[in-house]
């Protein structure tokens, strides 16, 4: 992690130095992020595989690549993304080591639906201020979040930008890579008709629709993040917070037993469409709506915002956070798998042809009571 500040140029020579202008007068606070710094290395140190070299304070991480020799063609997959809106949660609520969940959680699980393994991240944190306590509170969540997908964290960026940013205003985003073997890639070539559609359930709203959920809860309803409800059966920031689940591991653990022909991760633009990016032409994926019952927070959003369930669909994970096609022979091996990992799945539809019409995917039917 570098320290604070460091994506801004040093000044140059100013005229106004005889005044006593400095970096600290400016907003920047070096000693503050060299702080964080500190305090973020032991939860990074918890992330460590063996082919990760060096540690903090580099200006690159290194990853010893020798070890993808064991693979005859290995694929490198990445990805990038952040956590969107949800961090005005995070920081209306004061809780700083939860949002780095959803950060792996995003990049990760993007990730692995090709069947790759997740190998390394790296994080941006942008603040208006340096709190260093804060900083390594992300910190120590993204690097929680790192051990649960598997993964090292072998750097990243903490950039302070007064004037562009208040005080206590943060976001952060992060990047990451994985390996597959080439003969072993998933995706939309290995789908078949008849194959059997696994959802896995989410542990929330993830880390899409906040902007649609903030509108809806805290503006037009007015409701309070310290708000006790009963239905959830706690407060709304607790539910609004809940960490993003990752599924990495379990994913690949699912690859390891059975023959899984593809994965879709359920994040922006709903259910449907993502599971649609993995179908391929000729074929329709069917998913039936009764075979599950989202939520409390899913309905909470639609009541008190009046949210169609189209809109409601295209917009929130409806409590499906990741999808598996595998084979209809396959089914009790893959939920057996995830059972045993603690994951609750079930199979919620199926791979069917679509001669001369639109194909992709679409739900059916109404949701379980």
């Amino acid at each position: 992690m570098s320290s604070a500040g460091s994506h801004q140029r040093a000044p140059h020579a100013d005229p106004s130095a005889a005044d006593g202008a400095s970096y600290a007068g400016a907003g920047v606070d070096i000693e503050a992020g060299d702080r964080a710094v500190e305090l973020m290395k032991e939860w990074v140190k918890k992330t460590r595989r063996p082919e990760v070299l060096g540690g903090l304070g580099g200006f690159a991480g290194l990853f010893d690549a020798s070890a993808l020799k064991r693979y005859e063609r290995p694929l490198l997959a990445s990805a990038t993304d952040g956590v969107g809106t949800k961090v005005d949660i995070a920081r209306r609520m004061g809780v700083y080591d939860t949002i780095g969940h959803d950060l792996v959680a995003m990049v990760m699980d993007d990730i692995v639906v090709c069947g790759a393994e997740p190998l390394f991240m790296t994080d941006y944190i942008c603040v208006g201020k340096v709190h260093p306590e804060r900083v390594a509170a992300i910190v120590k969540g993204i690097a929680e979040g790192c051990v649960l997908a598997g993964c090292a964290l072998v750097g990243g960026e903490t950039a302070e930008h007064p004037g562009l940013l208040g005080e206590d205003d943060f976001d952060v985003a992060g990047a990451g890579t994985g390996v597959v073997e080439a003969d072993r890639l998933l995706g939309a070539d290995r789908i078949r008709t008849g194959d059997a559609v696994i959802a896995m359930a989410s542990s929330g709203l993830h880390s899409n629709g906040y902007s649609l959920v903030r509108h809806v809860l805290l503006d037009r309803a007015g409701m309070a993040l310290e708000t006790e409800v009963a239905e959830l059966g706690r407060s709304l920031g607790e539910e609004l917070l809940e960490p993003t689940r990752i599924y990495s591991l379990d994913c690949l653990a699912l690859t390891r037993t059975t023959d899984v022909h593809a994965f879709s991760h359920i994040t922006g633009g709903g259910l449907a469409a993502n599971l649609a990016r993995v179908i391929p032409d000729g074929l329709h994926a069917v998913v039936d709506r009764s075979t599950w019952a989202p939520g409390a927070i899913f309905g909470l959003v639609g009541t008190a915002g009046n949210v169609e369930r189209l809109e409601l669909e295209k917009t929130l994970n409806m409590g499906v956070g990741m999808m598996a096609i595998v084979p209809q022979e396959s089914t009790e091996v893959a939920l057996a798998t995830l059972a045993d990992r603690g994951v609750e799945a079930w199979v919620a539809g199926e791979i069917t042809e679509r001669d001369g019409k639109t194909t992709g995917a679409e739900l059916v039917g109404d949701y379980a009571v």
